[in-house]
């Protein structure tokens, strides 16, 4: 691969050349773009450890995305300066490159559904063993049926980006295929025909069959690798493992500081925590004396901790820039800090006493259940329209109208294709947020009425 094709402007769905008159760069209008995004306001109410939370400290996944973005943007600029001084680029900044990673980084969980991870297992629960849903999804074959039985939020992050936001538009969004193909973790499809493939690129799937051709676009444009002739599945575009990277950094550093604000953790706890993963730790501990509030010091460690851990990923990246660049490296930056053991101790103390929390796994089995009862009763709903027409029961029309007409089809007429119609409703449950899927399950199982 090859730097001045892997940053590409060209834009997905537009050949119109947006010029240099102004003072933003093809890669910032990415950013403002997902931005101004209706899917990206909707963040602000979706789960990132703490479901629903009432404490407004903690992070949503809107907060943890924007913080995400700046940990991008910051590894990205740094790692551009020494690609481009290394590698002689003409035609681009630094900040080419942070921009990319902090557009990426920025949109990288919207496709995300309610109840985070959980909501993710909830769509593959109700495609393999819900009674109606798993007897539709069985009809399916190959990549499509495994597009729901292996149900992943960077494959629907994907479709929104490029379909489902301005879906009059070719190309959705029609951001850059740099952007693109940085967002892209996982650049294969779900169903792999028994082919197993190592590295963690190959781990998940980055999009639905419906949206195969446009991934295959972004990549012959940009100039991935491909791994086989005969599936859709391709090495990663280099930026995807700062994104990656600038993700973990975000979650496993402030998960922990969510965790002492909500009590979790002590002080002494979080302090050991972050300071073994300081080079010299001493000096943060000087300059801490002088802050009085436990809540300030932890808050000043946490960024000397991210600002740390930015400076171990760009070195890993840059060390290994060769193998990225010939598609022989596929492993998560974060495998190769030489704080590795500090930095996974992080995760483990999360899983050990943030994420099993009796008040997180209350609310997320709660949402498994909201997000299953959904499914199951909108899919039996666009079937009944999609098969008996205007013969279908006054219940079902009326159900219906509770689904906006983009996720069931022009004159509101589901599709004729039963993969179209299930991912139009997955489309539809995806793009809800916690509190919104809430009301409207209880609404439709007479648990709570309007104005009751």
């Amino acid at each position: 691969m090859h730097w001045n094709q892997l940053l590409s402007r060209s834009r997905l769905g537009s050949d119109q050349a947006q010029g240099g008159t102004t003072a933003r760069t093809d890669f910032q209008r990415d950013f403002d773009r997902i931005v101004f995004s209706s899917a990206f306001r909707r963040m602000q109410d979706k789960t990132q450890v703490f479901p629903l939370s009432r404490v407004d400290y903690i992070r949503t996944r809107l907060t943890h995305s924007l913080e995400a973005s700046s940990i991008g943007r910051s590894l990205g600029t740094q790692v551009g300066e020494r690609v481009i001084a290394r590698r002689g680029l003409d035609g681009y900044e630094a900040s080419d490159f942070g921009d990319i990673c902090a557009a990426a980084c920025l949109g990288h969980d919207i496709g995300n559904p309610p109840f985070g991870h959980s909501g993710e297992d909830a769509f593959r629960s109700w495609a393999s063993d819900a009674p109606y849903g798993q007897r539709r999804v069985a009809m399916l074959q190959d990549s499509e049926r495994e597009d729901f039985t292996s149900f992943e939020g960077n494959a629907q992050g994907f479709r929104i980006l490029t379909r489902l936001q301005n879906p009059d538009n070719p190309g959705g969004l029609q951001l850059t295929c740099a952007t693109l193909a940085a967002f892209t973790k996982y650049p294969r499809e779900s169903c792999l025909g028994g082919g197993r493939y190592p590295g963690v690129s190959a781990r998940k799937q980055g999009f639905f069959v419906e949206d195969r051709a446009a991934f295959e676009a972004i990549a012959a444009q940009v100039g991935l690798i491909r791994r086989d002739g005969s599936r859709a599945v391709w090495c990663r575009h280099p930026l995807a493992f700062l994104v990656e990277a600038a993700d973990d950094i975000s979650y496993r550093v402030i998960d922990i500081e969510d965790g002492f604000r909500l009590g979790y953790f002590t002080f002494d706890e979080v302090m050991g925590l972050y300071l073994d993963i300081l080079r010299e730790p001493e000096k943060p501990r000087q300059r801490m004396q002088a802050i009085r509030d436990s809540k300030g010091k932890v808050e000043f460690l946490r960024a000397k901790v991210i600002n740390e851990a930015i400076s171990q990923a760009m070195d890993c990246f840059l060390d290994n820039e060769e193998a990225i660049l010939g598609g022989r490296f596929d492993e998560p930056l974060l495998h190769q800090f030489p704080r590795r053991a500090a930095m996974d101790r992080l995760i483990e103390v999360a899983k050990e006493r943030i994420y099993q929390a009796t008040e997180v796994v209350e609310i997320q089995a709660a949402g498994f259940q909201v997000i299953g009862d959904l499914l199951e009763r909108f899919i039996q709903v666009l079937d009944d329209l999609a098969e008996q027409g205007e013969q279908a029961s006054a219940k079902s029309r009326m159900i219906s109208r509770l689904i906006p007409e983009q996720f069931i089809g022009p004159e509101r007429i589901p599709s004729p294709n039963v993969y179209t119609r299930l991912l139009r409703l997955t489309d539809f449950v995806a793009g809800m947020t916690d509190s919104y899927a809430v009301s409207l399950y209880k609404k439709l199982t007479g648990i709570s009425l309007p104005n009751a």
